[in-house]
């Protein structure tokens, strides 16, 4: 089990930046660093939508088109840490951010670990 804490969610101006974060708060079973991790988000009447992912070393990372140069996703393995920066943000990012084990297909939320979410509102 993998127990996952999301922060750093908050009102912002499109083009303003935020910086989210994900903290594995209890593994127990191996280690945080054994797990590929994921950011999904879920929109306002939407379904859960990759976001970015990155492998369990941290050296290799990839992004949902309509985030590319924009966020960056990186982990601290020995802090059990999972980071997001989000630059340049716009409207469409508004959603709820969540920390969770990579999966491959669609996200289900039954599958895996996850945080409970932290909002992102991006506003004009």
């Amino acid at each position: 089990e993998v127990q996952l804490v999301e922060s750093g969610g908050g009102l912002v101006q499109p083009g303003g930046s935020l910086s989210l974060s994900c903290v594995a708060t209890r593994v127990t079973d191996g280690y945080f660093g054994d797990y590929a991790m994921s950011w999904v988000r879920q929109a306002p009447g939407k379904g859960l939508d990759w976001v970015a992912h990155i492998n369990t070393k941290g050296t290799i990372t990839n992004y949902t088109d309509s985030v590319k140069g924009r966020f960056t996703i990186s982990r601290d393995n020995a802090a059990n840490m999972l980071y997001l920066k989000m630059n340049n943000l716009k409207p469409d990012d508004t959603a709820v951010y969540y920390c969770a084990t990579r999966q491959w297909g669609r996200y289900d939320k039954s599958r895996g670990y996850w945080g409970r979410g932290t909002q992102v509102t991006v506003s004009s």
